[in-house]
Order: C-alpha cells, then sequence, then structure tokens
C-alpha cells in the first residue's frame, strides 16, 4: 500500500527514505502510488545537509571518477580472443575456456606407472620443473640442484634467490611423502 497518510491505492514506486542505510544492510525505501512518488520527486532534494563545499564537489564534471575501481576479472576463462578471428560466434566463446580444458586434462593425465598424483604432486613437480613421469632419483637430483643454485652460500650471501628456495624445499618436502614417490 501507498506509504502516504491516508491513501488506499498500491505502493508500486519506492523512494529513498529519509537514512539511506541499515548499517551494512541494503538501502530503506518507501513505497508511494504514481501520484505520490510525483509529488515526492517534486520536493526532493539531494542536496539537503550539505554545504557549498560539498554540493560544488558533488556537481564537479569529474566526480566520482578520482575512486580507484576494480579491475574486471575473468575468472574461469583465459582472455577473450579477437571475435574476427571467428566465423561462428559459438567457436569464440568456446575458443575462451580452451586453456582450461587443456590443464584440466593435462591433470588428469596419469603417470606411465600408474601411480597417482594429486594436485599439490603436480604442483610441487612444476616447481621443481619436472614431468609427471619423474622418478625419486630425478625428484633428488634436481632437488640438490635447485637448493645450490638458489643457496645464499652460493650466490655470495645473495638472499633474493630466498623465496625461490623456500618454493623447492618445500616442493620437495611435499614430493618426498607422497605415494607416487614411496
Amino acid at each position: 500500500m501507498c506509504e502516504e497518510l491516508g491513501c488506499d491505492l498500491p505502493g508500486e514506486f519506492r523512494a529513498p527514505a529519509g537514512d539511506r542505510t541499515r548499517g551494512d544492510g541494503p538501502p530503506v525505501y518507501r513505497w508511494f502510488c504514481l501520484d505520490h512518488v510525483r509529488a515526492f520527486n517534486a520536493r526532493y532534494n539531494f542536496f539537503a545537509g550539505m554545504d557549498a563545499a560539498e554540493i560544488e564537489a558533488a556537481q564537479r564534471p569529474y566526480a566520482g571518477w578520482e575512486r580507484e575501481t576494480r579491475a574486471f576479472s575473468h575468472v574461469g576463462a583465459d582472455l577473450p580472443p579477437r571475435w574476427s578471428d571467428f566465423g561462428d560466434p559459438l567457436d569464440a566463446i568456446g575458443a575462451r575456456f580452451r586453456k582450461r580444458m587443456d590443464e584440466a586434462r593435462a591433470e588428469q593425465q596419469a603417470r606411465a606407472d600408474g601411480r597417482p598424483l594429486g594436485r599439490e604432486d603436480r604442483r610441487s613437480l612444476k616447481v621443481l620443473g619436472l614431468g609427471i613421469d619423474a622418478d625419486r632419483r630425478a625428484v633428488r637430483a634436481r632437488y640438490a640442484e635447485l637448493v645450490r643454485q638458489y643457496h645464499p652460500d652460493r650466490n655470495g650471501g645473495d638472499r633474493s634467490h630466498e623465496k625461490a628456495l623456500q618454493d623447492v624445499i618445500a616442493a620437495y618436502t611435499q614430493l618426498k611423502s607422497a605415494p607416487a614417490f614411496a
């Protein structure tokens, strides 16, 4: 029903209430019939309660543009292809997800010896720069090589490779306890 006193028409049109929000909830609205929402709009003043400086700031041509905005995300798909490269729009849409599908197929590939590899195992092998068919000996040799390469004692005290060294150690620690390398 219309929120204007004495009106019994349906309240189909919303108008902002006095305080615009309820804490972190949605904005509060009042509902009016067409005639009363027109009357509300005629007397509504956006600048009510603002001083001259606030009004001037709200009326600048570039008001709001100085705020930083979120970057658009393409989660779930690689960057979109150029539409002009495709004759059929459905081919272009399918191409966006091809990279994800290829990664999923690679993750499902089995080792030649049939031992299972989990997602963390595959990630750790990638950190070490090894394929999925690497054996325990290859993992140990690659680990030793990378530790020598990244260790500060072998680089004259340079600690710029410390993060890479930590990643290599974590990957090796994870792989040496994995069932595929037991």
